[in-house]
């Protein structure tokens, strides 16, 4: 899949895959500050933003396209970066293509299956996304009507105005969503699922830097996972973000750029 794509600045390459229901414009101010050291790419994932929509939304699939982006772009080898649903991407893209790979920084997600938490971010996903799919935007006349009836299903100001951010006007002057609610609903188990803890640890990823940023505030990478991922990327490095929660890339952009930055200087 040909995915929608900005670049930023000239250095080495490096590739940052957003989260679920972001973009690439959630990116866009760290790319720009880290752009006097990297060529940064920023790429709609598949379902999102102005990149094409499919009924198939999983794991190989979105790596398959980083892979087929950094062919189209003569990108031998490059640094790569991934946060949440991007973290995963990320990580098997890395477990697939390593030797194109200089460096990775997953931020704040766990390359495996925590059923506990698992469960509860689905059904957390799982109402955001009836939410949206609910909505009859043919009978919304403004940004405010919308916002004010997705309120009555996703109560959290921070979570609502990032979905916000993929209502838009098309050319006739109707709402529409840039994202695919429906094929991530309908692939929701897909986006959730993590590696079995007892194969994934059977390999071993070695040869580039590697970074795992926590939120302290977060539950979606566990301390826990520490020492089984230190056995899949030996070379992992594992940071907590003091005061951040899961959204680390904007309550703390300058430890991301910090981050971003020690790749290069640990390659």
């Amino acid at each position: 899949m040909k995915l929608y794509y900005k670049k930023y600045g000239n250095g080495y390459p490096l590739i940052i895959l957003h989260a679920l229901y972001g973009s690439s414009d959630n990116w866009t101010s760290i790319a720009k500050s880290v752009s006097n050291r990297f060529t940064v790419i920023l790429p709609d994932l598949r379902n999102h933003g102005r990149s094409p929509h499919s009924p198939v939304h999983d794991y190989p699939s979105m790596s398959e396209d980083v892979r087929e982006l950094a062919d189209d772009l003569n990108l031998e080898k490059f640094f790569l970066a991934g946060h949440s649903m991007g973290g995963k991407t990320a990580i098997h893209f890395a477990l697939k293509y390593p030797e194109r790979l200089d460096g990775l920084m997953i931020v704040d997600i766990s390359p495996f299956t925590n059923e506990k938490h698992s469960r509860e971010f689905s059904q957390r996903h799982r109402e955001i996304l009836n939410a949206m799919t609910g909505l009859r935007l043919a009978e919304i006349s403004s940004r405010e009507e919308a916002d004010l009836l997705l309120g009555e299903k996703i109560t959290s100001d921070r979570t609502r105005g990032l979905i916000m951010k993929n209502l838009y006007r098309d050319d006739e002057n109707r709402f529409r969503w840039r994202l695919n609610p429906h094929s991530l609903l309908a692939n929701l188990k897909n986006i959730m699922e993590g590696f079995e803890r007892t194969e994934a640890v059977k390999l071993q990823i070695t040869g580039f830097p590697v970074i795992f940023l926590k939120g302290e505030k977060s539950e979606y990478l566990q301390e826990d996972d520490f020492k089984d991922i230190a056995k899949l990327f030996p070379s992992a490095v594992f940071v907590t973000v003091p005061g951040a929660g899961h959204w680390i890339n904007a309550d703390n952009p300058e430890f991301v750029r910090e981050s971003l930055l020690r790749l290069v200087q640990t390659d």
